[in-house]
Parts: C-alpha cells; sequence; structure tokens
C-alpha cells in the first residue's frame, strides 16, 4: 500500500511520540510538514524527518492555508487549541488524527464530530488504551464470555506522586481555566475505557473529588514560592525541583521542561519557568483525588478511582461477572482470570512492554490504525472514531458537573443539553 503522508501541528513530545512512527515504519508513512510556534522544536524535526524548509511553519494556519499537502493531519496542540485547527482541517478535506481531549467545551466536542460525519471524513481521537494488549485481551475475554455476564468494573488510575507533581501542580494541565478538568485532562482515556469495555451507553453518573494536598496550606515552613530561592526544605521535600530534574535519569519530564537537555539549561528553566515552582504555591486548581461512579444501560455499574497519592504510574482493573473475575495491571502486563468453582486462576503473561511512555504499545497501534484506515478510504470504522470520543467525553463533563454541583447526572438529558450545530 501507498504511505501515507501526514501532516503535524503541535511538535510537543505527543506530537513527536506519534511521528517517531515515520521513522520506524517509512514505507507507511511520511512526516511532510510541520507547524509549532516553537522554531527549535520545528527545526528538530525538519532535520529528524527530512522536511523541506518549506513545509515548516510556525502557525498552524499558514500550513493548511497552502494547498492541500498531505492526506491527513496530527493535531497534538495544547487542549484548548484543538477545535480551530480541526475545524480548519476538516475544512480543507483532511484527514484528522486528534490528541485527546478534544476539547475542553463540551459543545465544540459535539459540534467537530457532526463535522466529521457530514464530511465524511476520517476523525479519530487519540484515546491510546483501545489499542493496547492490555486492554484488548481484556475486551476479547468478556465477548468470549469468560466470566459470563459482566456485572461490576473497578478501576483505578494511580497516577503517582511524582507525576501529579510534574503534569498537575506545575505543569500544562494544572490549572482548569488554562487546560481542563483533571477527570478530562488526565482521565478521559479511563472514561473511553469504561465505556468500551461495559459494552452499553452510560446511564447516569455522580463523581466526588478535591484538591486537598497541593495547597498553600501544606507547604513547609519558610518554603520560597520558588525552590531555587533557597528552601528550607530542600534535603526532605518529595518535590524540590532540583532533585527531580537536574538528574542523569530525569527522562522524559527533563524533556518537558526544557528543549535543550544541557544541566545548565534545565536550571535555568527552574530558575525561570513554572517547573521550578514550589508545589505548594502553584496556580494549580486541578483535583488530587476523584471518584467517579457509573450505571451504563445494561446494568453494569463501575466504579472509578483517580489518585495522586500512589508510588506507580499505572492503571490496576478488577471485572466482575456471574461465573469468574478479570484482575489485571497495565504497566505489569499481567492479566489473572479466575474461573468460578473452576482450579487455579489462569495468569495471562503479555508481551507488549508496558510502561507509561508509549502507553503499553498503544500509541503506536493507534497510529497503525488510523494509517490503515486513509489508506483503505474509511471503509471501516475507527476504534477511537469522533462518534465514539464525543460519549466518553460528556461522560467526563458529566462527571465534573456532578462533582460541582453535588448531585446524580443523567447522561441522556446531559445528552440533550448539547448540539451538533
Amino acid at each position: 500500500m501507498q504511505k501515507v503522508k501526514v501532516a503535524l501541528i503541535g511538535a510537543g513530545l505527543r506530537g513527536q511520540n506519534y511521528t517517531n512512527f515515520a521513522l520506524e515504519h517509512p514505507e507507511e508513512m511520511q512526516l511532510v510538514a510541520v507547524a509549532d510556534p516553537n522554531r527549535d522544536r520545528v527545526e528538530m524535526l525538519k532535520q529528524r524527518h527530512g522536511i523541506d524548509e518549506t513545509m515548516c511553519f510556525t502557525d498552524w494556519r499558514d500550513l493548511l492555508a497552502r494547498p492541500k499537502l498531505a492526506d491527513a493531519v496530527l493535531i497534538c496542540t495544547q487542549d484548548k487549541m484543538h477545535f480551530e485547527p480541526t475545524m480548519a482541517a476538516l475544512d480543507a478535506g483532511y484527514h484528522v488524527l486528534l490528541e485527546k481531549p478534544m476539547s475542553p467545551d463540551p459543545q465544540e466536542c459535539v459540534v467537530m464530530g457532526a463535522k466529521a460525519e457530514r464530511a465524511g471524513l476520517i476523525f479519530s481521537i487519540c484515546h491510546v488504551l483501545r489499542y493496547t494488549n492490555f486492554f484488548g485481551t481484556i475486551k476479547r475475554l468478556l465477548e468470549e464470555g469468560a466470566i459470563g455476564r459482566l456485572m461490576s468494573i473497578q478501576h483505578n488510575e494511580n497516577v503517582g506522586y511524582w507525576h501529579q507533581a510534574h503534569s498537575f501542580v506545575r505543569g500544562n494541565w494544572s490549572n482548569t481555566a488554562a487546560s481542563s478538568p483533571m477527570i478530562l485532562g488526565k482521565s478521559c482515556h479511563d472514561m473511553d475505557i469504561l465505556l468500551w469495555l461495559a459494552g452499553a451507553d452510560c446511564a447516569r453518573i455522580s463523581s466526588f473529588g478535591t484538591l486537598s494536598h497541593f495547597t498553600a496550606d501544606n507547604a513547609p515552613a519558610g518554603a520560597p514560592k520558588r525552590c531555587t530561592d533557597g528552601c528550607p526544605a530542600a534535603d526532605t521535600c518529595l518535590y524540590y525541583a532540583p532533585d527531580v530534574y537536574l538528574t542523569e535519569q530525569a527522562g522524559w519530564m527533563a524533556l518537558a521542561i526544557s528543549d535543550d537537555p544541557s544541566r545548565e539549561a534545565r536550571l535555568k528553566a527552574l530558575e525561570e519557568g513554572p517547573y521550578g515552582r514550589c508545589v505548594y504555591h502553584c496556580s494549580n486548581d486541578v483535583v488530587d483525588h476523584q471518584v467517579v461512579n457509573m450505571l451504563f444501560d445494561n446494568e453494569v455499574t463501575a466504579a472509578f478511582t483517580m489518585s495522586a497519592f500512589t508510588q506507580e504510574c499505572s492503571r490496576t482493573i478488577k471485572l466482575m461477572g456471574t461465573r469468574g473475575e478479570i484482575r489485571g495491571a497495565m504497566e505489569k502486563n499481567e492479566i489473572e482470570l479466575i474461573r468460578f468453582g473452576g482450579s487455579e486462576p489462569e495468569r495471562i503473561a503479555l508481551e507488549a512492554a508496558g510502561g507509561h511512555v508509549g502507553h503499553g504499545g498503544g500509541d503506536y497501534g493507534l497510529m497503525r490504525d488510523f494509517l490503515k484506515l486513509v489508506q483503505d478510504g474509511g471503509q471501516q470504522e475507527s476504534l477511537t472514531s469522533a462518534a465514539k470520543s464525543v460519549q466518553s467525553h460528556l461522560m467526563a463533563f458529566a462527571a465534573e458537573e456532578s462533582r460541582m454541583a453535588g448531585r446524580v447526572v443523567d447522561m441522556r438529558e446531559f445528552a440533550a443539553s448539547f448540539s451538533g450545530s
């Protein structure tokens, strides 16, 4: 099959990760254009992918103003910057792969989905968990009836204290007004996977959660606004920025604070940028722990817990059916199948590498699916089409409505308040 030509709008870590697929599989995908306001990132991708200078832009509007220059566009900008380039790309006839969440505005989510359907274009959302061997195997076991009729799901997103501090206290997703509420920005993946596994529309939803720890009241005595300004708790604080970002093992978090990985550049980023701030003196307002309860149309119930206060950044799940249970730990790639009245539990060890980066193989699984859809002309529906993703996004919005208003939300009434016009 002919390789798919792709343009990238938004060259941050997520965009870079998806386009790395082209480097490993050049026969399937070619990155031919990039747009990002950070010229250093544009230059880096230009060199890495051999992009012509005339196809490098600092404004996505300039890219989309050109005659159509690729088959598809990957949109990996910040949450509040998704709607406008997506609508423009669809208007220009591009197939679109959009990073989650679709938008922090439910009306925009519905409008984008409706527009893609009218245009007959492929519009997939980066709900990568559906493409992992881990959740794919669980879905297969459910469809095969391995535990009888599914009745209940308990699902945990263990964010990790260090990941919460990096991304949701100091980082881009720390403030609802600037990005998204936590249930959308971080956990729309989980709403989506619960919708998929439950196998029916969500009927009612409720939620509780607060920001309890990462507040000024919990700051160490005498802690300054910035860690590099001589914090008296430097030797004991889990979140002391130089200990987090200036080590040799800082990994992807170091890349997030500075495009230049040198120690000098990272230190300057801590002294001047958001990642050097004391975690107790930031502008964050998203919750650091939350629970969501769901009832689906097929009477399946689900309980979801998101917590910052874990060691691992991981997902764990338990599914209970009339004839057995499934227990799993995504990052360990382990699934345990228990059949009632049977012998020892069956342990299923999966081959795909887990871990935070790459979402357990889901990132590349997503890319393969999207490219095949483009090559085939959209003859089959994506696992993560906008039509499906709008449903799970509305679940996240409804959960936040419930948390803020203190009431159970009827999903049909909630969805009916938005239209695709």
